[in-house]
């Protein structure tokens, strides 16, 4: 559990009273967007308060009256996911660089300049938000503002969301450990084994990892392999 001293409120408003928990403030928003994590990694107390600074807690019938239970876990996560985290100033700024870095990073990965089928480097793509002034908002999801800055700078850069099939043949002495490794790094969405012990793979990438998907197979074969991008689609949002 989380300390008391570094817990932040969480509430939420039911037939006439506020409800409160106190929370991890990372782990707590984590939460709210979908992430699994255990309750005792996020609550400083297996308590619901009716006034959290003054330690009054919340008696089992309003509880029940407010959320239909007087069961902890259950009303702790309904209070994370539809209440309000109450965050401080530097805590809210923590997490808008946490997710202007997720932003940034889910771009490069999804993304290419359509000029030469390669990913924007970061520094530009961080250069261009600053020039067109987008403010990142801890509330929002990746993916959301990943589409709303990709409408802002697509004015200013080429850039377009692309996903790739790519074809992969391995010769026998490297297929075994090759196929393996493909499996583990990449979505691979057909494979087969040749006669002659060679194995062929059809890898569903974003654009902007090709290069990657190119240094581990040459890696991993030495540079005896062959590629060949099979499938382009445009606008497919992972």
């Amino acid at each position: 559990m989380i300390s008391l001293e570094e817990a932040v409120i969480a509430r939420i408003k039911r037939e006439g009273e506020t409800f409160e928990i106190l929370v991890d403030p990372y782990k707590a928003r984590d939460m709210k967007h979908g992430a699994e994590i255990p309750l005792d990694n996020i609550v400083a107390a297996r308590d619901i308060y009716l006034d959290s600074e003054k330690g009054k807690s919340a008696p089992n019938e309003d509880l029940e009256k407010a959320f239909g239970t007087s069961e902890f876990e259950q009303i702790a996560k309904e209070i994370i996911h539809k209440g309000e985290i109450q965050l401080t100033t530097e805590q809210r700024r923590e997490l808008r660089e946490q997710k202007r870095n997720k932003v940034i990073s889910w771009l490069q990965k999804n993304s290419i300049n359509p000029k030469d089928g390669h990913p924007h480097p970061r520094t530009r793509i961080e250069n261009v938000i600053e020039k067109v002034g987008y403010h990142f908002d801890e509330n929002k999801s990746v993916e959301d503002q990943a589409k709303e800055v990709l409408e802002k700078i697509r004015i200013e850069i080429p850039i377009k969301i692309e996903t790739l099939k790519v074809a992969v043949r391995i010769p026998a002495e490297h297929a075994g450990k090759a196929s393996n490794s493909l499996h583990a790094a990449f979505k691979v969405v057909e494979e087969e084994w040749k006669n002659d012990g060679s194995y062929i793979a059809v890898v569903k990438i974003p654009a902007g990892v090709q290069d990657k998907l190119y240094d581990k197979v040459n890696t991993l074969t030495h540079g005896k392999n062959e590629t060949k991008i099979i499938e382009e689609k445009e606008g497919e949002m992972k």
